[in-house]
């Protein structure tokens, strides 16, 4: 019992540190709202200068080879393919060794190249989908990145800050434990992460209709683990770095590959596979992938289990050894 006080009056004073900080209310709440906005006026418009069209071996000696403005995509399998175009994010998909292809019937970039393949010797697979709007696409990138700051920079660049000054110190002469203080950040910073996440989803959804196929149940789980994990992620930079200067450097060390390899704000499926198996290590690309998946093409658990197993995975190996390395004060 008196471990539990000691626990909710570390957590209370942390929320309390929060609430009083004005500027991260605006970089948590204001920034992200004002983000999916902007992007939604910018990719409002419709029309398109390029064909992308979508291979399925990297030999593209087909009927298109030749085309201008088009570029090609190799896609792993069919059904991929044909999941993307069925989405408008394909504008047709190509298979030069069966002679056929895939074009959506309600894409007008489909249609013309429907023209331009009708004369040549190719089997026909018609197939209907509605557009994804980018907006649609990029709204689980822009909560994962916002949820990526807030988690690394709000965990560990704290407890970083508690270190240098000396508060961490003066916490160790009193009965709290190591594992009090520490379950305490994650939960201050846990609670808070999913309120601004909920808000900036409900409020900005209000206004911009978001194509949300799944259960919003499991979108929230998905967003629950992803912060554990992120947030374990922080506890782990923090456990040891004495200063906030070497804190800032490896924080960010992690934060920008995770924000250019995640897919938040663009397809990786062009890269090189190295680069693709690369992003699949990261915890935010599964956060991210999870989320589009429950949100866009109406996933359910089973189909995202393997992703939520990674991330708890990685949330307990970070625990783990954030909890095995901490130390009240630097070394």
């Amino acid at each position: 019992m008196i471990a539990l006080r000691r626990f909710l009056a570390v957590l209370a004073a942390r929320n309390r540190e929060f609430i009083r900080d004005r500027s991260s209310w605006a970089w948590n709440v204001i920034f992200p709202v004002l983000l999916v906005i902007g992007l939604s006026i910018v990719f409002s418009g419709e029309d398109q200068t390029r064909f992308r069209v979508g291979v399925l071996s990297d030999d593209v000696t087909h009927a298109l080879s030749d085309q201008r403005y088009t570029s090609f995509v190799t896609v792993e399998s069919d059904a991929i393919g044909i999941r993307k175009v069925e989405r408008h994010q394909l504008d047709a998909l190509i298979d030069g060794s069966a002679q056929r292809y895939w074009v959506n019937e309600t894409s007008p970039n489909g249609y013309v190249l429907d023209q331009l393949l009708s004369s040549a010797d190719y089997k026909r697979e018609p197939v209907t989908g509605d557009a994804v709007r980018y907006i649609d696409w990029v709204l689980p990138g822009i909560l994962g990145v916002n949820m990526m700051f807030a988690s690394l920079f709000g965990v560990g660049y704290v407890i970083v800050r508690y270190r240098k000054s000396g508060v961490l110190r003066r916490l160790k002469a009193t009965p709290l434990t190591a594992f009090e203080f520490l379950a305490a950040q994650v939960m201050s910073r846990l609670w808070l992460i999913l309120a601004v996440a909920t808000t900036v989803f409900v409020g900005t959804h209000i206004f911009l209709d978001f194509t949300v196929r799944g259960s919003y149940f499991l979108l929230f789980i998905v967003l629950l683990l992803g912060a554990l994990s992120l947030i374990s992620l922080g506890l782990l930079m923090a456990s040891r770095t004495p200063s906030e200067e070497l804190a800032g450097g490896l924080l960010n060390l992690c934060t920008w590959p995770m924000m250019l390899l995640s897919g938040a704000w663009f397809t990786l499926d062009a890269a090189p596979r190295w680069v693709q198996l690369a992003a699949e290590a990261l915890p935010l690309t599964q956060v991210i992938a999870a989320a589009r998946a429950v949100m866009i093409d109406g996933a359910g658990f089973v189909d995202i289990a393997p992703r939520l197993l990674l991330l708890i995975g990685f949330t307990v190996v970070c625990l783990f050894f954030g909890a095995r390395l901490f130390r009240w004060e630097g070394s």
